[in-house]
């Protein structure tokens, strides 16, 4: 995969830096993204990775299992949205794309006895995995396939239910023509008042910068060697998806991290968007 090195997610970081602006790229860098135009996947294969896209999702989760992904013990550090509730009110949570629960079971270990957890994921062997691990409780979760681009969701939750979603690193792997369908549908599912956890890759991070030709599929957007997909936002797309979708922005930023693997001697710098979105009373 050309994301895989280092961990592809930056669940381990050594700075907690914002980025405000746009990153500037260095003539070696604009050289590399110029290249990466030579060669793009044809249209036919584009649309065939849009209809496998499920499929490919199984495989990659059927090669790796529960290993690649780190559990994400910094979300409570990030978003206080999650610990800032009085620990006798009741929460339901929703996290959109769940994987195999690299979110949700940290947060069980942490104590959330007061949350009540939906997790949902495209890939029927990722539920799997959420619903094999030891922590899992059906009495204080469900776990369910649902494909975020149709109306699967609202199969297993009934709108205006949830206090708290999340969808990180969920969107960049959605065809874009579908962005404004995910938003409306997380905003459907929030009660008034309630929000919406974002973070995802940033354009120009260095995942991007390393796509090699032939594996372009439009501006920003990347096959990976695995046929998962991946693109990189800007902080002004984000802006304008979720307000256009109905949400007051809280926040909405570039955050730069470093991804640190010692043992490999990697130690790279990393550029994501992260938002918290809220839905507003009517």
């Amino acid at each position: 995969m050309e994301t895989d090195i280092p961990a592809h997610v930056e669940e381990t970081s050594s700075s907690d830096t914002f980025v405000h602006r746009l990153k500037e790229l260095s003539q070696e860098e604009i050289k590399l993204l110029q290249n990466q135009n030579t060669r793009l996947v044809p249209e036919a294969k584009a649309t065939r990775l849009e209809k496998d896209a499920k499929r490919h999702w199984d495989l990659f989760y059927k090669r790796n299992e529960t290993k690649f992904f780190r559990d994400r013990h910094w979300t409570t550090r990030e978003f206080q949205e999650l610990i800032n509730f009085d620990p006798e009110q009741q929460i339901v949570y929703l996290e959109l794309g769940c994987g195999v629960g690299n979110m949700i079971f940290p947060l069980v270990e942490e104590g959330f006895t007061n949350f009540f957890f939906y997790a949902c994921d495209f890939s029927p062997r990722a539920v799997e995995f959420v619903k094999r691990n030891s922590l899992y409780d059906k009495n204080r979760m469900k776990a369910f396939c649902a494909d975020l681009t149709t109306e699967d969701l609202f199969e297993n939750i009934q709108e205006n239910s949830i206090d708290i979603a999340s969808l990180i690193f969920v969107l960049s792997a959605i065809q874009p023509a579908a962005w404004a369908h995910v938003a409306a549908l997380a905003y459907r599912a929030l009660k008034p008042g309630g929000v919406l956890l974002f973070r995802d890759y940033g354009r120009y991070d260095m995942a991007q910068l390393r796509f090699k030709p032939g594996h372009k599929i439009a501006d920003n957007f990347y096959m990976r060697q695995d046929g998962t997909r991946s693109y990189y936002f800007t902080e002004e797309e984000l802006l304008k998806l979720f307000t256009n979708a109905g949400f007051m922005i809280l926040t909405n930023t570039y955050v730069q991290r470093r991804t640190v693997n010692f043992k490999a001697g990697i130690d790279v710098p990393r550029i994501f968007v992260q938002g918290k979105y809220k839905k507003t009373f009517k």
